[in-house]
């Protein structure tokens, strides 16, 4: 790990605390990103990245200023709206302090550098999609695919690992999905994978290479079997049936490798 605590801890908290405002945002896109781009059709989930002003879901009251203050806002409302006292999804929170641990802890593996800009980027848009996934069903292109040319680009910069692997991995992460999907539906007669994970295992690949890639898939489908255990233990209702999102088991596993990457020998 790169001594950046030393360095600066002025630098280090201060971009930490900005992680904070970027989990804020991302909490915008999670919500509105979906009915933007057609996936849904949701009345509740109105407008753009850009506005109008956040609202109550509930009231629909729009938000002053001093509710839009990541973490504290929420702390200090005690998770509630101050004007119908519906309660805050914790998502918020939790989007918040992931953000501000994935910049956090660029930082801390890669020093004050464009590897670390790269990685914050890269893992928070796997945290918005990992959360879209789990609460829609989509892993929607306008952010899949932007990520696999982040990678590339990333990449052809000598940030992670050499140009030609990451572009074998976004290649193999696409093309062995399809075909275990193809041969799924053939022999289940309805989809196993959808294209939208494919694509996220391209995007991974791409950042991280063709040797992450048995990494990733395994501890992706490690985290999505504990979630299926943990919910037939408490009595949820899941069966051979039952739709499980893979995208934020994958969307955790590439978070974990690039963050990682000198302990899965994926770095130039």
């Amino acid at each position: 790990m790169a001594n950046f605590l030393n360095g600066d801890v002025v630098i280090f908290t201060s971009l930490t605390l900005a992680g904070l405002f970027i989990g804020s945002f991302l909490n915008v896109v999670i919500h509105r990103g979906p009915a933007m781009w057609k996936l849904v059709d949701d009345d509740a989930r109105v407008g753009d990245l850009v506005g109008p002003r956040s609202y109550c879901p509930d009231c629909k009251t729009q938000l002053p200023a001093t509710s839009l203050i990541p973490l504290v806002s929420y702390l200090a409302q005690r998770g509630k709206c101050n004007q119908c006292g519906a309660a805050i999804p914790i998502r918020y929170l939790l989007v918040e302090l992931g953000a501000a641990g994935v910049i956090a802890s660029a930082l801390l593996v890669f020093g004050l550098s464009w590897a670390a800009l790269a990685a914050s980027v890269f893992g928070w848009m796997l945290l918005a999609l990992g959360v879209i996934d789990l609460e829609t069903g989509y892993l929607p292109d306008a952010m899949t695919l932007p990520l696999i040319a982040l990678g590339l680009g990333a990449n052809a910069a000598g940030l992670f690992t050499p140009l030609p692997a990451a572009i074998i991995g976004a290649g193999l992460g696409y093309g062995a999905f399809r075909a275990i999907d193809m041969i799924f539906q053939r022999l289940r007669g309805r989809e196993g994978l959808g294209q939208g994970d494919a694509k996220l295992l391209a995007a991974i690949g791409a950042f991280g290479g063709w040797t992450a890639l048995p990494f990733v898939v395994f501890i992706g489908a490690s985290a999505t079997l504990a979630v299926v255990a943990a919910k037939r233990v408490t009595g949820g209702d899941v069966d051979s049936q039952s739709e499980i999102p893979f995208g934020p088991g994958l969307c955790l596993a590439g978070i974990i490798i690039v963050l990682f990457s000198t302990r899965f020998s994926i770095g130039p």
